[in-house]
């Protein structure tokens, strides 16, 4: 299991292998219908998606839609591993946000779940699909994928070696570049400001303004000009697409950071 990050935070964990030994009874595996032998594949694509969803608003999460180029990216790399029986994120030679941006789709924050599946006796459609979503539940890892809140889009694709009965399912989640959080942040104060996003302390000279970008909400707190003041440290607020501030010395002589 691991963890990627390109530009922005970008997670991919590593997929689980999920199968049954193949059973010695021949004749009663030959007796299954050929429904179970033969799941249909775009539907097992759906469920996953559905299902996903279901368990996104259990857990309080917003639902993921499907984007095209996203499951273009899926589908193309479920068929890959199918084909070659080779199995890893970077199975084609490309990361999984390589592969997202050659199918045109740019993003914020990519994640690629993977895993495949095998049964001597075959698979129901809703079987199939309800054995690669339970094995990515049960992983910390592939479950942090399923509920990131900063995830919008998904894209789904499962595929088969005919040779091998081996199933292969990928689940791609993004969130666009049309949705990165852009906001601006100026000093009209008569002193430079500190103050803190993500993990990182900004300093901002008088009369300057800068633009941050991002891909995930993130809380800004003002540290004003002196570390250990308690009053500007208690300052904080979530920036939104579009919002833009100032940093101000109020009536009492404090700094403070209005929006505008």
């Amino acid at each position: 299991m691991c963890r990627w990050f390109l530009y922005t935070p970008c997670v991919l964990i590593l997929g689980v292998a999920l199968g049954q030994p193949p059973t010695r009874d021949g004749a009663r595996r030959m007796r299954r219908p050929a429904a179970e032998r033969n799941p249909d594949l775009a539907q097992v694509a759906d469920l996953i998606v559905r299902r996903t969803n279901e368990f996104r608003k259990q857990e309080g999460r917003q639902p993921v839609k499907t984007d095209d180029k996203l499951a273009a990216t899926a589908q193309y790399f479920a068929q890959y591993m199918a084909r070659t029986e080779e199995y890893s994120h970077t199975a084609d030679g490309n990361q999984p946000g390589e592969r997202a941006k050659k199918h045109g789709y740019k993003y914020c924050l990519i994640a690629e779940n993977i895993a495949y599946e095998y049964n001597s006796g075959g698979f129901t459609t809703a079987g199939l699909a309800e054995g690669f979503l339970e094995g990515w539940k049960k992983s910390s890892g592939h479950r942090e994928n399923m509920l990131d809140r900063d995830m919008t889009q998904t894209g789904v694709a499962v595929a088969k070696n005919e040779k091998t009965g081996y199933f292969y399912a990928v689940q791609m989640f993004g969130r666009p570049e049309s949705e990165k959080i852009t906001f601006k942040i100026s000093n009209q104060a008569n002193t430079p400001i500190r103050y803190q996003l993500g993990g990182q302390e900004f300093s901002l000279p008088v009369s300057y303004t800068r633009t941050h970008d991002l891909c995930r909400p993130s809380e800004v707190r003002l540290l004003g000009t002196d570390e250990a003041s308690p009053k500007d440290k208690r300052q904080t607020f979530t920036p939104k697409n579009g919002d833009r501030y100032r940093a101000i010395v109020d009536d009492s002589g404090e700094i403070r950071i209005v929006k505008e």
